[in-house]
């Protein structure tokens, strides 16, 4: 029996296999990100290449879906144009700059057609093939119907177009080359075209539609890897977000976010106006309802509120841990006591119970059995008490009570020392806070 290719040296046999499986590698990654440009266009009605003349509903339709997509967010520079693109988008590798979404000829997609638009949405592709960096969560916009996507096209060619060339992203080589773009896109990024659920309600299929597709929740909600890629579109498990440095509690424990154990009408008001009698947004969060939840009809976030419920009811919940004795030094305590009484007794009492308004809705939150107080990773309250502590100002809830920041007067150990004390009383029984913790997530936002 004759040996593969007879008289080659072992090495060289070796080499050529290499670079003949790396080839095929390479193609298959090629294939992956392109191939459909090489088959023939469908002419089916959702693959249809025509941008029809928008009716007014389907214009009305896709401003709705904006906002529920919060797409001004990312599309907006602050003071500039709405959806002129530009804005800065950090990274851990770098910063992304977002499109210009006007009808603008030249630098926005004044030139594209719906059909171009369904493939950046569907595909994160943009019209000229070229790959987009994934600062766009196109596995969310991927959930999206074709329907909805030409509403939202529709809209935004209603805007007025504004010339604004986006700026060259600033991405550490070679993350934001397109061979990069396209082995990362091979690993982590598949189209999920959204799925009914028959075994649910049409309710819970709306709420699930819009948690995984346009409220795209998952891309804070969800853990991210080395590679900066974060799970499913339907991981709600929670994670640290890059870069803003806020911890995104997990959705399907009820210790985390309350969802499995609050009625539906306050999760609703909490999504509506980000305050409920329990519970109050900030940071990121008070972002979303602020710019987009707020806008949303009744019913959908009645929807999304059934969905998110539902995932927290049907997620197994971990016993509680046994409370174990805290090991604070006396040092530690006297301190943390002291900081309390001078900075956050008259809002939030001697035991740590809150005030609520004559209407019910929370002024100064209770802290005594507070979710974001016992949450093991303590991120979120450093960064309140760093920053301050603000909600959404909202048509529910228009003036909102706040907490001043106190970056500049508290330092390392003042705040290690009361966040202890309130981790720690009234009930309360999780870990110590560090100052180097402190120091650690003040230094990250550059303090």
């Amino acid at each position: 029996m004759k040996r593969p290719w007879p008289g080659m040296h072992p090495v060289k046999r070796l080499g050529w296999v290499t670079l003949i499986g790396m080839a095929l590698l390479a193609l298959g990654v090629a294939w992956d990100n392109w191939g459909d440009l090489a088959l023939p266009t469908p002419t089916s009605a959702t693959e249809t290449p025509q941008t029809p003349q928008a009716s007014a509903a389907q214009i009305e339709q896709g401003r709705y879906l904006a906002l529920a997509g919060n797409c001004m967010a990312c599309h907006t520079t602050r003071g500039g144009t709405p959806f002129a693109g530009g804005r800065r988008i950090d990274t851990p590798f770098g910063g992304v700059y977002s499109s210009n979404l006007t009808p603008d000829p030249e630098t926005g997609v004044g030139q594209w057609t719906a059909q171009d638009f369904w493939h950046a949405m569907h595909r994160g592709r943009s019209k000229d093939a070229r790959l987009l960096a994934p600062a766009f969560p196109y596995n969310h916009t991927s959930v999206i119907t074709r329907q909805d996507s030409d509403a939202i096209f529709a809209w935004l060619n209603t805007q007025a177009p504004v010339v604004q060339a986006q700026p060259a992203h600033t991405l550490v080589w070679p993350v934001g080359t397109q061979p990069a773009l396209a082995v990362w896109r091979s690993l982590f990024f598949q189209s999920n075209p959204f799925q009914t659920d028959h075994k649910q309600s049409a309710e819970w299929n709306r709420g699930a539609y819009l948690v995984q597709g346009l409220g795209h929740c998952a891309a804070c909600h969800s853990p991210r890897n080395a590679l900066g890629a974060s799970g499913p579109v339907s991981d709600l498990s929670g994670g640290l977000m890059p870069v803003v440095n806020w911890y995104a509690p997990d959705l399907t424990r009820d210790a985390e976010s309350g969802l499995a154990s609050t009625p539906l009408p306050e999760i609703v008001r909490l999504l509506r106006t980000g305050g409920s009698a329990t519970a109050q947004t900030s940071g990121p969060m008070g972002e979303v309802v602020q710019h987009s939840l707020q806008h949303l009809k009744e019913a959908d976030l009645q929807a999304m509120a059934v969905y998110l419920r539902s995932r927290a009811q049907s997620t197994p919940q971990p016993a509680p841990a046994a409370a174990k004795p805290s090991r604070i030094s006396l040092q530690v305590a006297t301190q943390g006591a002291k900081v309390y009484e001078r900075q956050c007794l008259q809002c939030h009492g001697e035991q740590g119970e809150g005030i609520q308004t004559a209407s019910g809705e929370v002024a100064y939150p209770a802290l005594a059995g507070n979710r974001a107080v016992l949450l093991s990773d303590p991120t979120n309250l450093v960064q309140l008490v760093l920053y301050g502590g603000y909600g959404p100002a909202t048509e529910g809830h228009p003036r909102p009570f706040g907490m001043p920041p106190a970056v500049l007067e508290l330092d390392d150990r003042d705040i290690a020392a009361v966040l202890t004390h309130l981790r720690s009383r009234w009930g309360n029984q999780t870990s110590e806070v560090t100052p180097l913790q402190v120091n650690r997530i003040r230094a990250a936002q550059g303090q």
